[in-house]
């Protein structure tokens, strides 16, 4: 199955695309109308140890997969390929900022994951840039 765990409507992964560049009232909408995984998930992706463990604990632990692997780790990335995700998988690879794997997927007709991934290779740009600002970093 191509889109294993991501199995939404479209209308449903664009909402989800809004939630994760930002829209609070999308991801309220999410959250209300049975789809909790994808309004939490914008929180996990901020770092959210709450929305974090809530994915792992309702059964999406691909989700949270698919969040670590953007976050570089290799255990994730292997689990979501050894479990069969292979579109999170390549989503992962996109929000680490895999170019080569992004093309791939617009050429494949996956351009809804390959723009979700690059919306989720933004907001952890963003973290990484904020964490990285010397203007920031505390003075302990």
């Amino acid at each position: 199955m191509i889109n294993k765990g991501l199995a939404y409507d479209v209308k449903i992964l664009l909402a989800w695309g809004e939630s994760i560049s930002g829209n609070k009232k999308i991801t309220e909408w999410l959250m209300k109308n049975g789809f909790s995984e994808l309004g939490l998930f914008h929180f996990a992706l901020r770092n959210e140890d709450r929305s974090r463990q809530w994915l792992m604990d309702h059964k999406f632990p691909h989700l949270m997969a698919l969040i670590n692997g953007i976050e570089g780790s290799q255990n994730a990335l292997t689990w979501l390929q050894t479990h069969g995700y292979s579109t999170l998988y390549k989503m992962a690879l996109i929000g680490d900022g895999d170019e080569n794997t992004f093309e791939e997927m617009k050429r494949n007709d996956l351009k809804v994951y390959a723009m979700l991934a690059k919306k989720m290779q933004q907001v952890k740009d963003e973290i990484e840039e904020q964490n990285n600002d010397i203007h920031r970093i505390s003075k302990s």
